[in-house]
């Protein structure tokens, strides 16, 4: 089949969704560093982490040999609500810029948490209820993964405890109450309600917050509280094993019309999204069978590749979590109030971090108001409004593409559209109103944030 014969949306059959799970791990020559005890400075045993994480999930994040895990069938029967998910050809937008690169993109926000963080958040919930717990505490960014986990509990029975980014708390009302829909308490973080919460407002009076600062105080709610564990939607290996179903039908629905991507796309934060849409592909790359060019991209407002130390550091701002050696600007590193909530995270996945010290992956960082422009031109074009995270690829899949412009090169690149936009108005507001700014942390900022990283041999 020819590539103009490929049609608009690529769908695979309800029995081409993946039936396992891919651990990019098991491929990865350089394994991700482990997680440390912040007291004793040694790997985080399986009993350590067991009082903070389901078992399950502990045995899936200490894993790293294990090229597959079996999906349940329970959270495959789930999966078919909104899965497979589409991977859309952008003609339009290809036929508005004039240029010979084919762009497709992975559409995730098919569901009503609008995003990709549904993939993993039924999963942790799964391996909850399995335990036999009567709930999970989490941190939340732009609301997302606080959505995404709420509608999981509530399918299971679940109760949900959610810390939000105080910022978008503030800034996006709906997605809250969203969540409280799903019958989870929201708190704006960080609050007076837990020691960690009321020590961080102590020593930054008026802060907007951070997911460092909504992860502490989750931990410390989870820790605390009999029969709850802590789940996060990103970061952890967990999480980017479950995300992997994104990138294998991916390479499902690519591979069935015969097309080999140049260039993947992905936006950075904590890692999940990224991490799942190249998962298949980085595993060919790393077992030599093919190769890619794989692009992260981030926030200039909060840039750990591009400007952060590649060392051993706290997962959380109130440093109660263990330490992971990973990309960082430092656990207390507060970003900007940027509107990319779900991106201003500190750090960046261990096995993220380790692929790209090898130089496996590229990164950049963009600036909000270009990732709005971007925006704003892929919701005029192709008809759906992107959430500022998944604009930050746009806006580099949009450069490219005029990049292959100029060369005349007829480039396929492939980028993760992880969510829609409905609920960050306010940010679309700001910046039709002229009110966006572009905030960049100074090197100075940056030093004095890495002198604080906790000293590690």
């Amino acid at each position: 089949m020819s590539v103009k014969e490929i049609p608009y949306k690529i769908y695979l059959e309800e029995d081409e969704m993946p039936k396992a799970w891919y651990n990019l791990r098991a491929d990865m020559k350089n394994k991700p560093a482990p997680l440390l005890n912040p007291g004793t400075l040694k790997p985080m045993t399986r009993e350590e982490l067991d009082g903070v994480f389901c078992d399950e999930l502990v045995k899936q994040e200490l894993d790293d040999t294990t090229a597959y895990f079996e999906i349940p069938q329970e959270i495959r029967d789930f999966y078919k609500m909104y899965r497979p998910s589409p991977l859309v050809r952008a003609y339009c937008l290809e036929k508005k810029l004039d240029t010979p690169a084919k762009i497709y993109y992975k559409f995730e926000g098919n569901n009503t948490s609008g995003s990709h963080k549904l993939n993993s958040a039924i999963a942790q919930a799964y391996y909850a209820k399995q335990q036999g717990l009567k709930g999970v505490t989490t941190e939340t960014g732009a609301g997302q993964w606080g959505t995404a986990l709420s509608m999981a509990c509530a399918y299971l029975g679940l109760d949900c405890k959610v810390y939000m980014v105080k910022v978008s708390y503030e800034q996006k009302p709906f997605r809250r109450e969203v969540m409280r829909t799903y019958g989870a308490s929201v708190t704006p973080s960080p609050s007076m309600e837990t020691e960690v919460g009321r020590k961080i407002l102590a020593e930054h009076p008026g802060t907007t917050g951070s997911l460092g600062c909504a992860i502490s105080e989750a931990v410390e709610v989870a820790t605390k509280s009999e029969g709850y564990r802590y789940v996060l939607g990103s970061v952890l290996n967990q999480v980017l094993l479950h995300q992997s179903i994104i990138g294998l039908e991916t390479k499902a629905a690519l591979d069935k019309y015969g097309v080999k991507p140049d260039i993947i796309i992905g936006c950075a934060g904590g890692g999940s999204n990224l991490g799942g849409l190249i998962a298949p592909f980085m595993g060919e790359k790393l077992r030599g069978e093919a190769d890619y060019r794989i692009i992260a991209v981030e926030p200039a407002s909060c840039p750990s590749l591009t400007r952060g130390k590649f060392a051993y550091d706290f997962c959380d701002t109130g440093m109660v979590c263990p330490l992971a050696k990973m990309y960082t600007l430092g656990s207390g590193f507060i970003p900007a109030p940027n509107h990319a909530g779900g991106l201003r995270y500190h750090g960046m996945s261990s096995t993220l971090s380790q692929l790209y010290a090898d130089g496996l992956m590229e990164a950049t960082s963009v600036v909000q108001t270009e990732v709005f422009k971007a925006a704003e031109e892929f919701a005029r074009i192709e008809g759906i409004l992107p959430a500022p995270e998944s604009s930050h690829a746009i806006r580099v899949a949009i450069d490219e593409a005029m990049k292959c412009k100029e060369t005349g090169e007829e480039k396929t690149i492939v980028f993760g559209l992880t969510g829609t936009g409905y609920f960050d108005m306010v940010a679309y507001e700001k910046f039709h109103d002229g009110k966006m700014t572009d905030y960049i942390p100074t090197d100075e900022e940056l030093q004095k944030s890495f002198a604080n990283l906790p000293k590690v041999e």
